[in-house]
């Protein structure tokens, strides 16, 4: 059993938690309690180790015993120590290092028609919600441009739900979005948008750009997009929040394409 804070597990843990520049050095990110493990052991994903602690339910002792089944490190650690490196209140008794490369399951279609551009999103939750929001309406691949907050950051892999583990997401620069546009409008949100969303036809090829809500949507985007679009509000307000935003575009690309 880990029971040293010096530990080497414990001090890579306790870097990954921290910067993106500390993850993107040693290709690695942390998922954090049994559905997170688990929706990453289901998917395939390269798991580096994992560690867990006293007082796990039976439903995270079976994955451990999966894991360790499959040929991976599982190391019991102290309670104590597991709660001092996690973000969360209370620790949730199970943590996984897995490597940032995705599985070739999760790489995108060499032809994509529905892609999710999200520009200056800052805030780890709203981040975390569009991209549980892109994996359950069937979003084929996610870009993060350089702008955006690291979708491989702790907080926002817990808002995601799983989602990290279900669709292809890619950091890229915006020269290499732009070389993946070719046959796609891309439409990018704006609640000064001189087109309604549903007037738009998003049963082709279609792009989201979606934006962050303190500085909108960055000059390298707009010049990206074919189209800005509104999404109609009879109320007073004068915009949504992101991840809500984000959501229903996407909802109503599924409702078009569901005809």
């Amino acid at each position: 059993m880990i029971t040293s804070s010096q530990n080497s597990k414990i001090k890579l843990i306790r870097a990954l938690v921290g910067r993106s520049k500390e993850r993107r050095e040693n290709g690695a990110f942390l998922a954090e309690g049994v559905r997170l493990v688990e929706e990453a052991f289901a998917a395939g994903w390269n798991f580096q180790f994992a560690l867990y602690a006293d007082g796990l339910s039976q439903r995270g002792l079976d994955l451990v015993q999966g894991l360790t089944s499959k040929g991976v490190d599982v190391e019991p650690v102290a309670e104590n120590i597991l709660q001092s490196v996690t973000e969360t209140g209370t620790s949730q008794g199970i943590l996984a290092v897995l490597a940032l490369d995705p599985p070739p399951s999760l790489l995108p279609p060499p032809k994509p028609d529905f892609i999710l551009i999200l520009d200056q999103i800052r805030d780890p939750g709203n981040l975390g919600t569009l991209l549980r929001t892109a994996a359950a309406t069937g979003v084929q691949a996610v870009f993060i441009p350089p702008e955006t907050t690291d979708p491989f950051a702790p907080k926002v892999v817990r808002a995601g739900m799983g989602a990290h583990f279900r669709l292809p997401i890619l950091s890229l620069g915006w020269d290499q979005i732009r070389a993946r546009m070719e046959g796609m409008s891309v439409y990018l949100s704006d609640t000064e948008g001189e087109k309604s969303c549903w007037d738009v036809d998003f049963r082709l090829p279609a792009a989201l750009v979606i934006g962050g809500e303190a500085d909108g949507t960055s000059g390298q985007a707009r010049s990206l997009a074919n189209s800005v679009i509104r999404i109609p509000m009879p109320g007073k307000m004068e915009s949504l929040n992101a991840g809500v935003a984000g959501s229903v575009l996407m909802f109503e690309v599924v409702r078009q394409r569901s005809r």
